[in-house]
């Protein structure tokens, strides 16, 4: 199959299972039919699927993925030892685990073609994804509280795993409570990975995308964060701290470039 009679295949058999749904006509473009896809695998509610559509689909996304271009954690130059900065698309990197901000229903965006890391990552790993994370939460019988973490297999991504984690949500002013909700989620997650036996993590900028964390605070919280951890475990774990928006990208680079100042001065302090 090509890549386009892999993406046709999907669309007819995820438009199949809509028994009450008007008729669609798949549109001849090649990205008018990728909308299509993403549409139908957004809104797809978890439950089970052939082992046909699963191989195909497979198929479908590792070619995808790879033809973005995959980034691999040895490619990149650390800022300070294990730490790293990387502007990028999170579903394209290789490294052992990668952190999603989830909801706390922890099944992914359903907003069709919604561009939160949510849905990019639920989109790329593929529909199982969704039905593993049903799973997981149907056994835990309760909503994902705020601050904890959680590990999947990351199935079509180029990372070994995904480690979920619910951000507190901004309504008005940050509180107390939300920066020390913002700080568990690092540690948790840093925890998760490393028990799991991950030698590297990739951070997405966790609660400031529609849950509304201030971005300059929430990166001091997490470089901050990331760094006691490293240093209290006496930890190796390479990190990386993802970043999508530019503006994201000059915040980590000024506040890297602050941490190293003042540890100079420190050392100087100390002579």
């Amino acid at each position: 199959m090509t890549q386009d009679q892999r993406r046709v295949y999907l669309i007819k058999e995820l438009l199949a299972e809509k028994k009450n749904a008007k008729i669609v006509r798949i549109p001849t473009s090649a990205v008018q039919q990728k909308n299509l896809l993403r549409t139908l695998m957004n809104e797809r509610e978890p439950a089970p699927i052939s082992d046909e559509f699963l191989k195909i689909q497979d198929e479908y996304l590792k070619y995808a993925i790879a033809q973005k271009g995959i980034t691999h954690i040895n490619d990149l130059e650390p800022i300070e030892k294990e730490m790293y900065l990387w502007q990028g698309d999170i579903t394209t990197l290789d490294c052992d685990a990668v952190v999603n901000a989830a909801n706390s229903e922890m099944l992914g965006c359903f907003q069709p073609l919604h561009n939160c890391i949510d849905n990019c990552i639920h989109t790329y790993s593929g529909v199982q994804l969704r039905n593993y994370c049903d799973e997981m939460m149907k056994e835990q019988g309760h909503e994902e509280p705020s601050g904890q973490a959680k590990i999947t297999p990351a199935f079509n991504l180029p990372a070994k795993y995904i480690i979920h984690t619910v951000g507190p949500r901004i309504n008005g002013f940050v509180r107390e409570k939300h920066k020390k909700t913002l700080e568990s989620c690092y540690n948790k997650c840093l925890e998760t990975a490393e028990k799991n036996g991950c030698l590297s993590i990739a951070f997405c900028c966790i609660s400031t995308g529609v849950f509304g964390f201030p971005q300059y605070d929430a990166a001091k919280i997490a470089l901050k964060t990331v760094s006691s951890y490293k240093k209290k475990h006496k930890s190796s774990i390479k990190v990386i701290f993802n970043v999508f928006k530019y503006e994201d990208l000059m915040i980590y680079e000024e506040l890297f470039e602050e941490k190293k100042l003042l540890e100079h001065i420190v050392e100087l302090a100390e002579q």
